[in-house]
């Protein structure tokens, strides 16, 4: 959390288009887009920006990196429309980004769970580089469907050797690494060992799990959820759970928020038209 947040400075509101720098092909349908933009780069691991698709849409996008020398990126799945159109362009493309925006996670000392499933590793990279810059420390779990669905694989491994993390992967086949869920490696190393926090973001069900076993274990939980946006800013109520509005009291929440909430969390969600459907 910080300043960027809760000043809403007016030039954060400001649509700035940027330049692709770069764009990696992350897994067969993840793609990383990088941009230099000096705003979004100082935000906090977990915050957002609002990405403008000239012609087709505004969505909103965790950053997967923040550097010091204003280059950021975003990592995007191919999943709709406005996903589409951004996974067709090609480096030299023109895109507007506004933000960041929301409230992201808090690090801290101490030893720490970060469990991440598909695309929900990529606020948590940030994060891990965050975490150890506070000699917390560190035992990711990096989930997937398939091995050749794994996401930042090679930069999480760079990042734990360096800081003396651990990395447990998880893939549903058991194509790689441990087979089963994220949330089953979390429940055995909740019952093996004690931790001060536990970090999650990716599949809502996942996360669900999650906070329950947190709840049993005595382990509070920060956990990035994700919900239709259009504004971004709190005012449209587009992402409501709740008392809540997850483009400004979130995307992060913790275990107290997320309690308050426990009849959406994990089961139900709007749509675009304002329709309530099952997660």
């Amino acid at each position: 959390m910080g300043w960027l947040t809760l000043e809403f400075p007016e030039e954060l509101n400001r649509i700035r288009v940027v330049e692709l720098e770069g764009i990696v092909q992350e897994t067969p349908t993840v793609k990383t887009f990088i941009f230099k933009d000096q705003l979004a780069s100082k935000g906090v691991p977990g915050q957002f920006v609002m990405v403008w698709i000239p012609g087709v849409d505004e969505i909103p996008m965790s950053l997967s990196r923040m550097g010091e020398d204003g280059e950021c990126s975003i990592t995007v799945a191919r999943i709709g429309e406005a996903t589409a159109a951004l996974h067709s362009m090609r480096t030299g493309d023109e895109i507007g980004v506004r933000g960041p925006y929301g409230n992201g996670f808090t690090p801290v000392s101490g030893k720490v769970l970060v469990a991440g499933g598909g695309t929900g590793a990529a606020p948590l990279l940030p994060l891990i580089e965050a975490l150890t810059s506070l000699d917390a420390e560190v035992t990711l779990i990096l989930g997937a469907k398939t091995k050749e669905e794994l996401l930042f694989l090679k930069r999480a491994e760079s990042l734990l050797k360096a800081s003396g993390g651990e990395l447990k992967i998880v893939t549903e086949d058991g194509s790689l690494g441990d087979k089963g869920q994220v949330s089953d490696t979390v429940k055995r190393l909740l019952a093996e060992d004690s931790y001060d926090m536990i970090y999650t973001c990716g599949p809502e069900k996942m996360m669900w799990k999650i906070v329950k076993l947190g709840i049993r274990f005595k382990v509070r939980v920060q956990a990035s959820l994700e919900r239709y946006m259009r504004c971004g800013m709190g005012i449209c109520g587009s992402c409501c759970i709740g008392p809540f509005r997850v483009c400004r009291d979130g995307p992060v929440f913790t275990t107290e928020q997320l309690q308050k909430v426990a009849k959406e969390f994990g089961f139900i969600r709007r749509e675009p038209t304002g329709e309530w459907t099952p997660i």
